[in-house]
């Protein structure tokens, strides 16, 4: 398990003063879909909410935040692991859910490493 919070004014804050730091932190579909919300910094915090606590659920130590990658928005949101993180995940014999949320002060993200032949029920 991993959890980790985020307030999106101080997120919006970094990002406004050094822009260069969104393509650092995020790919180009997180930028698209976030900057097309209303409140594009609440979505980008939930997204950076949601890479640090796949992080820590699967134990890296290193990581570059682009081997995270949220997918969807709303319910329909997923997960894409790629080079660092995906190898770490398959290392462990793990799939990892995440659940996010925001609110204008704070945003909120859990994720789950759980073996894959594990089902949900």
């Amino acid at each position: 398990m991993g959890v980790d919070l985020v307030e999106p004014e101080r997120l919006a804050e970094r990002l406004d003063g050094n822009p260069a730091l969104r393509t650092v932190l995020f790919r180009a579909g997180e930028l698209t879909y976030c900057d097309s919300q209303n409140e594009p910094e609440q979505h980008l915090a939930a997204r950076y909410c949601a890479k640090e606590a796949v992080k820590k659920a699967l134990g890296l130590d290193a990581w570059d935040p682009l081997d995270i990658e949220v997918v969807g928005g709303g319910e329909p949101v997923g997960i894409l692991l790629h080079d660092d993180a995906q190898r770490r995940a398959t290392e462990l014999g793990v799939q990892v859910a995440i659940s996010m949320s925001h609110l204008p002060g704070m945003a909120v993200a859990v994720a789950m490493a759980r073996f894959q032949d594990q089902r949900a029920t």
